[in-house]
């Protein structure tokens, strides 16, 4: 009877654990301002689309690949991830010293910073435009190109669900959400 008892309760406890951990992982992607997981999708239609595809170690250090289809003839590949001060870092296996910093979640309203810190042509100056709990728009400046310097663009996300576009769906963890 004893042996029960201690089974049963290392059950119990075990059933706690695991229950406690699924919860932090589906509270992660809640708390993200770009959730990540292999089958992650932001989808237009069938000609424009993101879908997070795998993982890469870049540096040691894990990243998600992102696969882009764009008007249905043009694609690219990205590799993105989320670093310890909450900062969307992006970078390539074929270029691992480059990194790109696309968002910097933990920032203030009116705070700048330089996605590459390069003062090169793919430099942008970054300034948070808004925020709120749910929110974040970043402004992106080519301060150092010629030509575009002074025509920002703003690029917006919503928490728990990434980009915040016109999509006609997206698939966060498994769950799919329609206009």
């Amino acid at each position: 009877m004893k042996k029960i008892s201690t089974s049963l309760s290392l059950i119990l406890v075990s059933l706690v654990v695991l229950s406690c951990q699924k919860k932090k992982v589906e509270n992660a992607a809640a708390d993200s301002f770009l959730p990540m997981q292999i089958g992650n999708l932001w989808y237009m239609n069938a000609q424009s689309y993101t879908e997070i595809k795998d993982t890469v170690r870049i540096n040691k250090k894990l990243f998600y690949q992102f696969y882009s289809l764009v008007g249905g003839d043009a694609s690219s590949t990205f590799y993105l991830r989320m670093d310890e001060n909450n900062k969307l870092i992006e970078s390539y296996p074929d270029d691992p010293t480059r990194t790109y910093i696309r968002a910097d979640f933990n920032a203030k309203i009116g705070e700048k910073f330089f996605t590459t810190g390069e003062k090169d042509e793919n430099d942008n100056e970054v300034t948070v435009v808004q925020k709120s709990d749910q929110e974040m728009t970043f402004s992106f400046d080519p301060v150092y190109h010629p030509n575009l310097k002074g025509h920002p663009s703003e690029v917006k996300y919503i928490k728990g669900k990434g980009w915040a576009e016109k999509y006609q769906k997206i698939k966060i963890d498994g769950v799919v959400y329609q206009k």
